[in-house]
């Protein structure tokens, strides 16, 4: 199993953190995460780190994954052509402290992300810099992958002045971003610039669609909120092996497309799956992938609500690829069905 972890690396230099000692340099950012997960996954997960860094400290950013015990084989930070965050801070006391950013990274993209989620079981996304991504790809990400996703705001509530200074900055839409993630952190001061406490802030939560909603209180702990019948969030397994069967947490969903002229599965097809909750409303949708078993066909896992009707669109749209001239009008015409599916 593999959790891909989302967050930039940092370099702090922090001053005033223990008021006897010179500043301290270290790494920051994510890398408090990756070490979390190396502490506490068990052995039968990895963490792979999906984060750009600078080219100036990308061979200090692959000594550090590659001393993590849990860090996936093929797991390595990805170097890009800019100078990495950096960041001053200075604290006045243990909790309250001025930060100032240097140089950073470019945001992630869907075109770059997607093929690195394909893989992946559950993801980690900690807005580190609060410039990762945007909300179109956190969207993208949330209609695309199917395991559960944890969301950190961090510094998404932060600006930027032009020295590299941050503030408190609102978030005008909450709600948006709320409903990409299944379970949600913020800490005290994220919260009180999205409602007044912790619960109006769950109910905003819960209405988009989050199943755990925490709230860091510096020393005194942590407030969280849990949507009813919540358990943990279900992951989805990814079929293995072919022609093994599928298991997923509720369904495994199989599409055959077959061409009555030629009498043969139609191969290279892009196919999705939209399933929308006739309930609720609530819709997701899923990428449909080749699969080898009885026969060719494109499936995947998914996890449904029992006692719920639902109605699944299939969007069936035409291979990307090369064609001679003798066949350029073969499989050209896309497709949509639509079926009614109780779960009882």
């Amino acid at each position: 199993m593999r959790v891909g972890v989302i967050g930039s690396f940092v370099w702090d230099v922090i001053y005033g953190r223990d008021p006897r000692r010179d500043p301290v340099e270290e790494w920051g950012g994510i890398t408090y995460a990756l070490s979390a997960f190396d502490a506490a996954l068990p052995d039968t997960w990895h963490v792979v780190p999906l984060a750009k860094v600078g080219s100036d400290l990308w061979p200090q950013a692959r000594r550090f994954v590659s001393g993590l015990r849990r860090a996936a084989p093929d797991a390595m930070p990805i170097e890009v052509p800019a100078a990495n965050n950096r960041v001053r801070l200075e604290y006045a006391t243990d909790e309250l402290r001025s930060e100032i950013l240097k140089g950073g990274v470019p945001p992630w993209t869907w075109a770059g992300l997607r093929p690195l989620l394909r893989d992946l079981d559950a993801l980690y996304i900690n807005l580190i810099s609060g410039f990762e991504l945007d909300l179109e790809t956190l969207q993208l990400i949330r209609r695309h992958f199917h395991g559960p996703i944890y969301l950190d705001l961090h510094s998404l509530l932060l600006g930027i002045q032009p020295d590299g200074t941050r503030f408190p900055q609102r978030l005008p839409d909450p709600g948006a971003w709320f409903a990409c993630a299944d379970l949600v952190q913020v800490n005290e001061q994220e919260m009180s610039m999205m409602a007044p406490d912790p619960m109006a802030l769950a109910a905003t939560a819960m209405g988009a669609g989050v199943q755990s909603l925490l709230v860091t209180l510096g020393k005194r702990g942590v407030v969280y909120v849990l949507a009813p019948g919540f358990a943990g969030p279900p992951l989805h397994i990814h079929p293995h092996g072919e022609g093994e069967p599928a298991g997923p947490p509720t369904h495994h969903i199989e599409v055959t497309v077959f061409d009555t002229i030629r009498r043969m599965n139609i191969p290279y097809l892009n196919v999705t799956a939209t399933f929308q909750n006739r309930l609720t409303g609530r819709s997701f949708t899923v990428d449909l992938l080749p699969m080898i078993g009885n026969t060719f066909h494109y499936g995947d896992n998914v996890a449904l609500v029992k006692g719920n009707r639902y109605s699944i669109l299939l969007d069936i749209r035409p291979p990307e690829l090369m064609r001679s001239q003798q066949q350029k009008d073969v499989w050209t015409t896309p497709a949509r069905v639509v079926f009614e599916y109780d779960y009882r």
